[in-house]
């Protein structure tokens, strides 16, 4: 009978992998937690209309990357291709937004039908930041800072870019579509496919495109920056006066848009040079409409979202992570089947002791050479043994599987908790 293998572009996360992805989360929730940044978590499964409303029905995700289904009543519903919609609904299914401002963040597995290449996976993992009430400039400012924050605690910020732009006020926004296509029309035959798909629907997207013969033909393209209102500019301005306060470097790009519908404003990236092609770390900006789109009130919002796993590629390239030391401290073995009990018995008793102590019990059969085998291939520090003599006597035999003549002495029981703290404390050696 043939294998079941995983889904294409849903890849399994070995251990190792793990410990790293754990790291680079571990580290950028400190960094949320300084900042009084809460958590919301929302479900994987959403109504198709909620991201065809909120995202926008002629993006790419929404034509052509979600995955969709009807279910037993007939209800169209969609795994998450994205998170600030459904944080959006969140809030205001929970009252989150009436006369409030509010600082959120969330994480957890997105789902988009892409073509699979390194760092970019059909079910993937996000961390999103999103921030509702603040309609100032300031926040944008924040939000930039803490992912500069991010970065450091990373050890990654020299191999990270920002790159800024502003789309305007949607009235400014609309007036530059409206140039741009006047532009584009007459030219249409000679754009790449995607951007003659994209010419009446989401023109604006057409300037982030990737083939060169469409990059050619914008160069003599009307600007964003034309359209502009004084509010707009007034925004932009104080953003990056901001900025410069906070010392956090940034290269404005007029060609950043976004692939969302619901932007305005600020619109930015974070890029690098480390991942080859998939070169955007972290992207996001403001979407003052998408509340009052979805049926709320107006209100102004703004966040960010980066792929956990290109920003766990990035560390990788860097040389940072954690150190793999085995992960364990102790590996407690019976000599035979006959002390099993009594070994489980030790390990639980060291863990609710000495909760910063990694233990591990042999849980296997085998002669006792090859319970030392598995003890000696763990990783583990130290061998906790007992066998006939040390259980009729209350004690154990403790080896240090990491020296070179493999010390080992006998301690007792009753003494075994106090003496493991009075050598090495309570977070093992």
């Amino acid at each position: 009978m043939a294998k079941i293998q995983s889904i294409r572009g849903m890849p399994d996360v070995l251990p190792e992998a793990s410990a790293l992805r754990l790291w680079v989360e571990d580290r950028l929730r400190g960094v949320l937690d300084r900042y009084g940044y809460q958590q919301v978590r929302m479900p994987l499964l959403e109504a198709t209309a909620l991201f065809a409303r909120g995202v926008g029905d002629g993006t790419d995700i929404v034509e052509k990357e979600m995955y969709s289904f009807d279910d037993r009543s007939g209800e169209s519903l969609t795994l998450r291709p994205e998170g600030t919609a459904g944080c959006v609904r969140l809030c205001e299914e929970h009252g989150l937004l009436y006369n409030q401002t509010q600082r959120l963040w969330y994480q957890g597995p997105m789902f988009r039908y892409e073509r699979p290449q390194k760092g970019r996976y059909r079910q993937f993992e996000q961390l999103g930041v999103e921030c509702f009430g603040f309609p100032g400039p300031a926040i944008d400012a924040e939000l930039l800072g803490l992912c500069s924050d991010f970065w450091a605690a990373l050890g990654v910020s020299d191999a990270l870019t920002l790159e800024l732009n502003t789309l305007g006020s949607p009235e400014a926004r609309a007036h530059y579509r409206d140039a741009l296509l006047a532009y584009l029309r007459p030219l249409a035959s000679q754009l790449d496919e995607d951007s003659q798909r994209r010419l009446e629907r989401n023109p604006l997207r057409i300037l982030d495109s990737k083939a060169p013969e469409t990059q050619a033909l914008l160069e003599d393209a009307p600007t964003l920056e034309g359209s502009l209102d004084a509010v707009s500019r007034e925004h932009f301005d104080a953003l990056r006066r901001y900025l410069d306060a906070l010392a956090i470097p940034y290269v404005v790009n007029p060609r950043i848009v976004r692939g969302l519908d619901y932007y305005t404003h600020t619109v930015f990236e974070w890029t690098t040079t480390a991942l080859g092609a998939q070169g955007t770390v972290c992207g996001g900006g403001r979407y003052d409409g998408l509340v009052e789109r979805l049926g709320g009130r107006p209100t102004p919002g703004i966040g960010f979202a980066m792929g956990l796993e290109r920003l766990t590629l990035l560390a990788e390239a860097q040389g940072l992570g954690p150190v793999l030391d085995g992960n364990l401290d102790v590996y407690v073995l019976a000599l035979d089947e006959a002390h099993t009990a009594q070994a489980l018995a030790l390990g639980h008793q060291l863990r609710q002791a000495l909760p910063r102590l990694r233990v591990q019990v042999h849980c296997s059969e085998g002669k006792a050479k090859a319970r030392f085998k598995k003890a000696d291939a763990s990783g583990a520090r130290y061998a906790l043994i007992l066998g006939d003599a040390e259980v009729s006597q209350g004690t154990v035999a403790m080896k240090d599987l990491r020296a070179r003549e493999g010390e080992q002495r006998t301690v007792a029981l009753a003494t075994l908790i106090d003496q493991w703290r009075a050598d090495y404390g309570a977070e093992g050696p």
